[in-house]
């Protein structure tokens, strides 16, 4: 059951905080991944390729706008569930959680146009990092939340309440970047990494939660509300 003296407890129960990344712009693996082709078109471009040249400009352009990574305020309301990237909403509903309990997940598919950057849903402490997963199916099927590469954040929050975000790889997604550590407290709409190249990002949540969003939603990372968690006392 939740402590109904969290409040006072918060800075014992939150820990060291964690500093929010990437910040800039851009996020720098940008300048990497769009060198190739903007280098490509150069070269054609000199060979007298205008067409070569204005290709590589596109696809580095492309790479870079994949890269983008906007700041955006954050709305108020402590018990909000906010998204933890942009896209589209492929699930909701209840599932089982790690020890039978029942849980509510929600799960957003990322197209190569959205912005990859993640954010953390819930304020928390990072209570452990779970990795595992060998496949690469496509993001949006059924099956690639149990198969995938995966990266699995469990977090408490002051409150007392469990939940989790998980970094799922695609077909063309191979790298998922977490920047968050064991003990970490991580606060509501946080950067704390990405997945490069069309993917998807779940949250768990206690199944009292009361969910904002239906299949087929469209969401924004770190500004939409997905659900709105229970009262402190209620079942987590």
């Amino acid at each position: 059951m939740p402590d109904a003296n969290a409040q006072r407890d918060v800075p014992e129960r939150e820990g060291p905080r964690f500093e929010e990344r990437p910040t800039r712009w851009l996020v720098e693996d940008a300048y990497r991944f769009a060198a190739l082709p903007l280098a490509a078109g150069a070269v054609l471009g000199v060979l007298g390729s205008a067409w070569g040249a204005g290709l590589g400009l596109v696809l580095a352009l492309a790479v870079a706008a994949f890269f983008r990574n906007p700041t955006r305020p954050v709305p108020p309301g402590e018990g909000l569930v906010l998204a933890p990237a942009d896209g589209r909403v492929i699930q909701v509903g209840e599932v089982e959680g790690p020890g039978g309990e029942k849980r509510l997940r929600v799960g957003i598919f990322l197209s190569v146009l959205d912005v990859h950057v993640n954010r953390m849903p819930v304020a928390g402490r990072v209570k452990s990092i779970e990795r595992g997963g060998t496949g690469y199916r496509a993001a949006f099927r059924k099956e690639a939340e149990d198969q995938n590469v995966y990266c699995r954040v469990h977090l408490e929050s002051r409150e007392g309440f469990d939940f989790s975000v998980t970094q799922i790889t695609g077909w063309i997604a191979r790298r998922i970047v977490c920047h968050l550590r064991e003990g970490e407290w991580v606060d509501r709409g946080t950067r704390f990494g990405l997945i490069r190249f069309g993917s998807r990002t779940d949250v768990s949540l206690p199944v009292t939660s009361r969910l904002r969003v239906r299949p087929g939603d469209r969401v924004q990372g770190g500004t939409s509300v997905l659900a709105e968690l229970p009262e402190p006392g209620g079942v987590s």
